[in-house]
């Protein structure tokens, strides 16, 4: 018997000894917006009034649950904030009949008001509490003279930021939306971050819905061994839109679970975190990646906290410290050789960039790279230094990875630039130059922190 079948049997006699553990219910919608919102909230309530009727947990809302507009101005002009009474009205909802709430795609205002409208994903907990929120990173942009034109750009801003896993009742959820879908290293990432369940709330045209929406829905369920949930628009919204529907559920194993067909309804399905570890363990795929040849490099900015971070046997003031990614993170020198003499730093306290994962040192490198960015662009330089002082017979004095980045201009060590290495050597040393106080450390930090988040919402 060829293997596949063999793992399909193991597979049902594992979930047939699974029948009696404990499942949650999800409610996943599928509406016809228009750009009536009271309308479409009203049906948004009969359907939280019927998850809450059959006890379940979660309830899962498409892309545009809050209006589709007609047009790009009204588009625009009806969006929201976060805290809006129209959102607010859900939230008061999760509250009354005890739901979780995946609120898959509404039309953010830019809480700067520099930029157009988000595509924002929340969840909210049955307080009515956002835990987690997401801004759809990919924007769907197609114009082809004389056959189809839709540019989301023209009306949305794309977000910068993947977020992580929202942990809920029926397990950790991601979110993403809609044409996130077809971005498969996204899915890949959230499984890496410990998903248990993938969102794609969605408004799929017709025809690209005919053809791959259910094919792309079990492909990222298989890949990533995680149920996938997705909310769907479906129908005519007005003369110039309409959406294909079919909202689904997906098992770990790639079997559709639960569907709407394309009226405006609710689809029901359980979701077993028992059963999502069996599929894992009877194909442990995730075991099996070469990260020795390939890996999946992620730009994730992270918040920097409040606690200290170590370098080598030092305490790094979280104030001193301006940006932080997955792995790396970066503060100003107390006695810096230029102005703008950062340090880039794994957080793992390692002592040699050959002890480095391929994962950390393409974090370290791209963070180099951004902050590099950043100080040439503020002081105005025209190149800059990059180094690693990698063990102490190369100059390191601190036991711990570290880029030095220092924006350099012409003449700024005479007429030798090479010059900037002997006074690398010397720089930190007792005696030979004053250390910066606290507050001259902290006040170059936080035009640093300033920067870097003003450059992302460029």
């Amino acid at each position: 018997m060829p293997g596949c079948a063999l793992l399909s049997i193991a597979i049902r006699r594992q979930f047939s000894t699974l029948m009696n553990e404990t499942r949650s219910l999800i409610a996943v919608c599928q509406l016809t917006a228009t750009n009536d919102l009271e309308a479409n909230f009203e049906v948004a309530k009969c359907m939280m009034k019927r998850a809450k009727e059959r006890k379940a947990k979660m309830v899962f809302f498409p892309e545009c649950f809050d209006y589709v507009g007609e047009s790009r101005n009204e588009t625009e002009a009806l969006a929201l904030t976060e805290n809006d009474d129209y959102i607010n009205r859900y939230r008061t909802c999760a509250k009354e009949y005890g739901l979780w709430l995946s609120l898959g795609g509404f039309h953010q205002k830019d809480p700067a008001g520099l930029r157009k409208p988000f595509n924002t994903h929340i969840i909210v907990d049955d307080s009515g509490e956002t835990r987690g929120i997401y801004r759809k990173l990919h924007l769907f942009d197609l114009d082809i003279p004389e056959k189809v034109r839709l540019v989301e750009s023209e009306f949305s801003s794309r977000g910068d930021e993947i977020s992580k896993p929202v942990c809920t009742p029926v397990g950790n959820v991601a979110m993403s939306i809609c044409y996130d879908l077809r971005f498969a290293e996204l899915a890949l990432w959230y499984r890496m971050n410990g998903a248990h369940v993938l969102t794609y709330p969605s408004a799929f045209t017709v025809d690209t819905g005919l053809a791959h929406w259910e094919t792309l829905l079990r492909a990222r369920a298989v890949e990533t061994q995680c149920y996938v949930v997705a909310a769907a628009q479906t129908g005519k919204h007005n003369d110039k839109r309409s959406s294909y529907g079919h909202a689904m559920v997906v098992d770990p194993w790639g079997a559709v679970v639960a569907q709407c067909s394309e009226t405006i309804d609710v689809c029901f399905a359980e979701i077993s975190l028992n059963y999502l570890d069996e599929v894992r363990k009877l194909q442990p795929v995730f075991e099996h990646r070469r990260s020795d040849l390939y890996s999946l490099v992620v730009v994730q900015r992270n918040e920097i906290g409040n606690k200290a971070y170590m370098f080598g046997s030092h305490s790094i003031p979280s104030q001193h410290v301006f940006y932080r990614s997955t792995y790396t993170f970066c503060f100003v020198n107390r006695s810096p050789v230029l102005p703008g003499h950062v340090l880039v730093c794994p957080i793992r306290n390692v002592k040699r960039l050959t002890e480095l994962s391929h994962t950390e040192t393409s974090d370290l490198f791209i963070t180099a790279k951004r902050i590099q960015t950043m100080l040439e662009d503020y002081y105005k330089a025209t190149s800059s230094t990059v180094c690693v002082q990698d063990g102490p017979e190369a100059g390191q004095t601190v036991s711990h990875v570290h880029v030095h980045i220092l924006p350099r201009k012409k003449n700024d060590f005479g007429s030798d630039p090479d010059n900037v290495y002997r006074e690398l050597a010397e720089h930190d040393k007792a005696g030979k130059k004053r250390f910066r106080n606290k507050e001259e450390m902290q006040n170059e930090a936080n035009v640093y922190r300033c920067l870097l988040v003003n450059g992302e919402d460029e």
